[in-house]
């Protein structure tokens, strides 16, 4: 009986190692107030900014916001790398052969080079928030002359 008792002891106690060792300071935080955001003019495009949180945009994999202001259009074009992206504030109208308007709170993204117009239809600006899977660019598609 002593015997099955102190098993069950051992058992028990090594059952809680994994617990213990998995309780350790091993992880990693990113915090970003709004007030400490560093926001930048992105090139080339008049009244964008960016405010990289985690990574460098211009390099690799990254996550940033952008503000596009009041009813800013980019005609079509489409990114290198696959993102996800959330609408912060404003409301977007995206056309990827049909028109998509996401309001504030909304999700999407582009894959494989997906070809997309993009429009921010709020007066007041938009913000998204960008999760960049490589290197981010914004590369206009050559359209036929008429």
């Amino acid at each position: 009986m002593l015997k099955t008792i102190a098993m069950a002891g051992f058992v028990g106690a090594a059952l809680l190692v994994p617990l213990t060792a998995g309780a350790k300071d091993s992880g990693k935080a990113v915090y970003a107030p709004a007030g400490d955001l560093k926001w930048s003019d992105i090139p080339n495009r008049p009244g964008f900014q960016m405010a990289p949180v985690q990574g460098n945009p211009s390099k690799g994999a990254a996550r940033f916001f952008v503000k596009l202001p009041g009813n800013a259009e980019v005609p079509l074009h489409h990114h290198t790398a696959d993102h996800h992206v959330a609408v912060v504030s404003g409301t977007m109208v995206l056309n990827d052969g049909q028109d998509h308007t996401l309001p504030a709170g909304s999700y999407f993204s582009f894959t494989g080079k997906k070809q997309h117009t993009t429009k921010c239809t709020d007066t007041a600006g938009c913000t998204l928030f960008v999760d960049s899977k490589g290197k981010w660019d914004v590369v206009e598609e050559k359209t036929a002359k008429k």
